[in-house]
């Protein structure tokens, strides 16, 4: 997918796969729990038991950049590279070094399907799904977020859309977390983090990663702008954030030739 420069294409092989019918059923059903006592007792468990995670999970991650952010007072849109499935753990765990706001996470709706642990936590620890649908995503979603931002808490949205396993480079973004950023005049907290692969082995396939989470200057938006126009320099503004992230952390020149070393980590056949 890099050669072809398909930088936001799906390559995880195992997602489960949802028809229209089955994600509006999933909707609907997610939006309708959520007004029940039973979904705001999983809830709190689950968050508890993300807290719990995310310092287990965190012991040797290193944060950076805390001071950037110490004066955002309200709402925002956290954004940030998307490479695995719990790297939003050591979001939190940097954000937690400023307050103690919490933070829901944007996941696509297939997510929702997965069972287990894994799946419980999916669905509980203050996640909300997106969705192919238009009403979904021009009347419900922009409610969910606002009333977050009301509450004076964050969002984190991967403007990558795609989760590319270990992969370092920040890859091409998409509007969305800038149109909402700009649409409820909140900043993005930009965020990139840099993989350090370990000596020790993880599995047959990859070596232990350690993290180290950059937190970037902030991104607000302009008054004498609309939200088209803020939405695309905010965009802007963060990939060339990220970009100069990137080259400084792993000391090469951002292109997206596909390199050794992209895969971080990788211990099995050369790819």
């Amino acid at each position: 997918m890099a050669e072809k420069r398909q930088l936001n294409s799906k390559v995880e092989v195992n997602d489960p796969n949802m028809s229209e019918q089955e994600e509006q059923q999933l909707l609907t059903d997610f939006i309708a729990e959520r007004a029940t006592l039973s979904y705001h007792s999983k809830n709190m468990i689950a968050r508890q038991g993300m807290a719990l995670a995310t310092d287990i999970l965190n012991r040797q991650t290193i944060v950076t950049g805390a001071q950037n952010i110490m004066g955002i007072i309200g709402g925002a849109i956290v954004t940030s590279n998307h490479f695995n499935p719990l790297e939003n753990t050591a979001i939190r765990y940097a954000l937690k070094k400023v307050n103690n706001k919490r933070l829901f996470v944007i996941s696509q709706p297939t997510n929702f399907k997965m069972t287990g642990w894994v799946g419980f936590f999916l669905k509980y620890a203050d996640t909300l799904p997106i969705s192919r649908s238009i009403h979904y995503m021009g009347r419900t979603f922009p409610t969910l977020l606002q009333n977050i931002f009301v509450k004076n808490n964050y969002v984190l949205i991967y403007p990558e859309k795609e989760m590319w396993f270990n992969y370092r480079k920040p890859r091409p973004f998409k509007r969305g977390p800038y149109y909402y950023a700009a649409r409820f005049n909140v900043p993005i907290i930009s965020c990139f983090v840099e993989m350090v692969p370990q000596e020790e082995n993880d599995n047959d396939q990859f070596k232990q990663i350690n993290y180290k989470v950059h937190i970037l200057k902030p991104i607000y938006p302009e008054q004498n702008k609309n939200n088209d126009e803020n939405s695309l320099a905010m965009m802007q503004q963060d990939y060339l954030q990220k970009k100069e992230a990137y080259e400084t952390a792993y000391h090469t020149k951002l292109t997206y030739d596909f390199e050794d070393g992209d895969v971080v980590g990788w211990n099995g056949p050369k790819i």
